[in-house]
């Protein structure tokens, strides 16, 4: 087999070439000893906090005994906040007989608290819906702190016009009362005038 012989630039040129080959190896391998061991970054993933629910939050809820003239009477559940008118709603609204005039539809409702629909022609039928009170102001029952007017609370001992208007003006700025002795936040009324109205009054 015939061989030619390759001229001083082509060998040069030759030479350049393996030469050049041999370095990209040698890199190659350096690349690939130096990763080998070296574990690849593993990051764990954020999971976001479970939101805390605070007490007497949007789930917060109160149950209320609605009887007399109404379509469904017994328990209902309420949000916080609610009225009379809410209570009777989800008892299936008045009936026919109901006394609409001795229903104050707009006064909040406490937890524990019975809402009492008279009827019309009924015995004791000018009696309040809530509170406990007869329209005539001479009490019947405990009196219901978060529902009753400032005439009903004016019929309890101790407590005259100016201070029923208080512990109205003290509700709608807080709230319904969740016990009796929330009023001790009242001014005018301490610790005694508490005492003294135990069975008197509900919250």
């Amino acid at each position: 087999m015939a061989t030619f012989p390759l001229s001083v630039p082509a060998r040069r040129a030759l030479a350049a070439a393996l030469l050049a080959l041999v370095l990209v190896v040698v890199a190659w391998r350096h690349v690939v000893a130096s990763g080998a061991g070296t574990p690849p970054l593993q990051v764990a993933p954020i999971r976001p906090a479970a939101p805390a629910r605070t007490p007497g939050g949007p789930s917060a809820s109160l149950v209320v005994d609605v009887a007399g003239a109404v379509r469904r009477p017994g328990l209902v559940r309420l949000p916080r906040g609610a009225r009379v008118a809410d209570a009777v709603a989800r008892a299936g609204g008045l009936t026919r007989r109901a006394e609409r005039d001795a229903v104050n539809l707009a006064a909040p409702v406490a937890d524990g608290q019975q809402v009492l629909v008279p009827a019309r022609g009924a015995a004791g039928g000018g009696a309040s819906a809530v509170g406990g009170v007869a329209a005539g102001g001479a009490a019947t029952g405990p009196v219901s702190l978060s529902a009753a007017t400032p005439e009903q609370l004016d019929t309890l001992p101790g407590i005259g016009p100016v201070t029923a208007q208080k512990i109205v003006a003290y509700r709608e700025q807080h709230g319904p009362f969740t016990s009796v002795d929330g009023l001790d936040a009242i001014p005018g009324i301490g610790p005694a005038r508490i005492a003294e109205l135990q069975g008197l009054v509900v919250p």
